[in-house]
């Protein structure tokens, strides 16, 4: 008689215990690999999960186990994908099946369907065979085109291959907007693609600047199979796309943050574009950096990874500073052309403003400075485009009565609702809610006490659009932002018009400030500014520099040698800010290094490391006693000390989303292992009186977030 054979199994549960199974080879026809996804009876209904042990033996008796149902029609995930997600799991203290499961598409997830999959996936297959390769297209930069500066980081990358061989590396390309920093990695990565096996691995921060890249990469790449991984495909394209990488199919996988969990068993080198961007961040479930398990990726499977970035982040530019990651510039934009001249508007100053007498003076109290008008009015004349950056969607902020001071708020949230006018989220004006999405329809008059008169306050990419029409009536304006593209075909639509030089001005979000390669931009505007840099988040003043550095790039990108690089105007009352002053120099060292010593003296990240503990319940009174609670049990086992911080309980910044108030509790340490044993004992702490992560005596839903990137 064969030994009975064990496998243990995970799901996508709070659950810290995998699940003993047997495993019927008869049944099944293959013995069981870890990696394997299969379906199992799970409680009286059944689950996917991954096999992640197989063994002879178990801790309870075998009559009692139940048996693997089904296999799906896949290989197992390659080791390496499943050391990183261990590694996950343990970091960023979630549980192994819920950091697993969810990277996997639902397609693989719906066991009912696996049958159907082998051929869906060839007719994918048929499909893409019949469409013609493209030819060449505007976009590639071969390596004979680059400049000097472009030619040596390449070289560099390439290196010696005796040398560089199946060795970790971790670079930092730091180079300014429109310095060519994507026909370096590319052609870096055609480098490595002369291995018939190799694969690559692409990032990129949003899902709008994929579709610009995938484009570039097809241009390098016309005849090698790439998969595009991102939340903007549907499910089976996602599903398909993913099969293709994890078989080693798909040479390329371009992707956003989920990507970096994708099994893709030859993988021999990974871009991370915009490595500063804070979207890399998860901000649910396992909320994992895809950029840090990206680099501890490349370092277990002994491979380059490049980070590629005009502002790189603080972290990132310290660890290059310090020598742990190789430094490479790009000091100078691809063709020669000047940087973008920034001009700060203070907005306080009468000066800058329209007075009622004023030639071509709007009729409504104007939205923009009087030097700003004039600056786009020129631009216009010029035959160039003009970007206006806002960073706020929708009409206006708030909606408020004169009379009795009544303000539009949300009744789910401790938050304003923004108004949003016809055509945008319906066929009437309405009331959204930009945390829980409520939406109503605007009052006729006050709630409070009648008054017919309501007031809308501050301003919003609709507003500014309005606003511009009225002052330039022959102009063709644009709004992109996420009202609009999801109204229209998408962004993809919206960015194409501007390429084509359709439109003259463009009024946007921060979407429209990432990445593109727009050719006829002569201004770029940015309007409350402030509102990003008087904040309570730490990074705030990180954060806004690399967006105005990001948009300002937008300026002048097709110039060459020596011509000017386009306007950028920066409407603030504050310019004194040590931001605005390092951006008019164009100084990202110095202001990395500015804040860098802020952030020393007061020991915050990345000179600290930080854990946060969310709780959520009907009452914020529950909340913050809930983690009261937590915080005395830990002093009472030692753990509050001069090496370890536990902060008070306070509500977060955004105290009540959907019904539920929220607070957190931070705790500090400039230990990195210090700080992951507490966050441990955390978890196990909680763990103990609850079920999953709500605990039985409160209710509180809880969860543990490691490397917060907002507090």
């Amino acid at each position: 008689m064969t030994a009975p054979i064990v496998v243990q199994i995970v799901v996508d549960k709070p659950l810290v215990q995998g699940f003993d199974y047997l495993w019927d080879l008869a049944k099944l026809g293959s013995l069981p690999q870890i990696g394997h996804i299969v379906e199992i009876p799970f409680g009286r209904s059944k689950e996917v999960g991954i096999v992640t042990n197989v063994s002879a033996h178990s801790e309870y008796e075998f009559d009692k186990l139940k048996l693997v149902e089904k296999i799906a029609p896949l290989p197992p995930l390659d080791g390496g994908l499943l050391k990183l997600m261990n590694f996950a799991s343990q970091y960023y203290v979630h549980t192994l099946g819920e950091t697993i499961m969810p990277s996997i598409p639902k397609m693989w997830r719906k066991s009912e369907d696996w049958d159907k999959i082998p051929k869906k996936i060839q007719s994918a297959e048929k499909k893409r065979n019949k469409e013609k390769s493209p030819k060449l297209v505007e976009g590639y930069i071969s390596i004979d085109q680059l400049n000097q500066e472009q030619a040596e980081a390449l070289q560099a990358l390439m290196g010696n291959p005796s040398k560089t061989g199946n060795n970790f590396r971790a670079i930092l390309l730091h180079g300014q907007t429109g310095s060519g920093k994507t026909a370096v990695f590319l052609n870096w990565l055609a480098s490595i693609l002369k291995d018939e096996a190799a694969q690559v691995l692409l990032l990129v921060p949003e899902i709008n600047l994929t579709p610009q890249l995938e484009r570039r990469v097809r241009a390098y790449f016309p005849e090698e199979n790439l998969a595009v991984l991102h939340s903007g495909v549907t499910e089976k394209q996602r599903g398909i796309a993913w099969h293709e990488a994890m078989t080693g199919k798909a040479r390329i996988i371009l992707g956003t943050r989920l990507a970096a969990l994708t099994s893709i068993p030859n993988l021999r080198a990974i871009v991370v574009d915009e490595e500063h961007d804070p979207s890399y961040k998860q901000q649910e479930g396992t909320r994992y950096s895809a950029r840090d398990l990206a680099i501890w990726r490349a370092h277990d499977q002994k491979i380059p990874i490049l980070l590629s970035s005009a502002t790189p982040s603080l972290e990132t530019w310290i660890a290059a500073k310090a020598g742990r990651y190789e430094y490479m510039r790009l000091d100078q934009r691809a063709q020669g052309a000047l940087l973008p001249k920034v001009h700060l508007v203070n907005s306080r100053d009468p000066q800058n403003q329209f007075s009622p007498g004023d030639q071509n003076s709007p009729k409504t109290k104007s939205l923009i400075t009087k030097t700003l008008a004039h600056a786009i009015s020129k631009n216009l004349e010029e035959g160039k485009q003009s970007l206006i950056l806002i960073n706020r969607r929708g009409y206006a902020p708030v909606l408020s009565c004169n009379a009795c001071a009544w303000m539009s708020v949300c009744t789910e949230c401790s938050s304003h609702t923004v108004v949003h006018k016809a055509g945008a989220l319906g066929t009437k004006s309405v009331l959204n809610c930009h945390h829980c999405g409520l939406v109503k329809q605007i009052p006729a008059f006050c709630p409070d006490c009648g008054n017919a008169d309501l007031k809308t306050l501050g301003q919003g990419t609709q507003k500014l659009e309005d606003a511009i029409g009225e002052m330039w009536p022959n102009a063709r304006v644009l709004r992109v932002d996420t009202d609009s593209s999801r109204k229209s075909k998408g962004a993809e639509i919206l960015f194409q018009e501007i390429h084509d030089g359709k439109v003259d001005i463009v009024v946007g979000t921060q979407m429209i400030a990432k990445g593109h390669d727009y050719q006829n931009i002569g201004l770029v505007a940015v309007l409350d500014a402030d509102s990003r840099l008087y904040s309570p988040d730490f990074r705030a003043a990180e954060r806004l520099f690399a967006q105005l550095v990001q948009v300002a790039g937008r300026a002048g990108r097709s110039g060459i040698e020596g011509q000017a690089g386009g306007n950028i105007y920066i409407e603030t009352q504050h310019p004194e800010a040590a931001v605005y002053q390092y951006l008019l120099r164009h100084d990202v060292d110095g202001f990395l290094s500015h804040i860098a010593r802020e952030r020393e003296e007061a020991q915050l990240p990345p000179y600290s490391y930080q854990g946060l503990i969310h709780a959520e319940g009907k009452t914020l009174d529950k909340a913050i006693q809930f983690l009261s609670g937590l915080k005395g049990r830990l002093k009472n086992k030692g753990l509050h000390s001069k090496e370890l911080r536990i902060y008070d309980p306070v509500p977060k910044a955004v105290m009540r989303v959907a019904g539920s108030e929220r607070a957190q509790v931070v705790i500090e340490s400039e230990s990195r292992k210090l700080l992951q044993e507490a966050l441990e004992a955390i978890d196990e702490d909680l763990r103990s009186n609850s079920q999953g992560r709500i605990s039985k005596t409160s209710r509180i839903r809880w969860l543990i977030e490691r490397d917060p990137i907002a507090i």
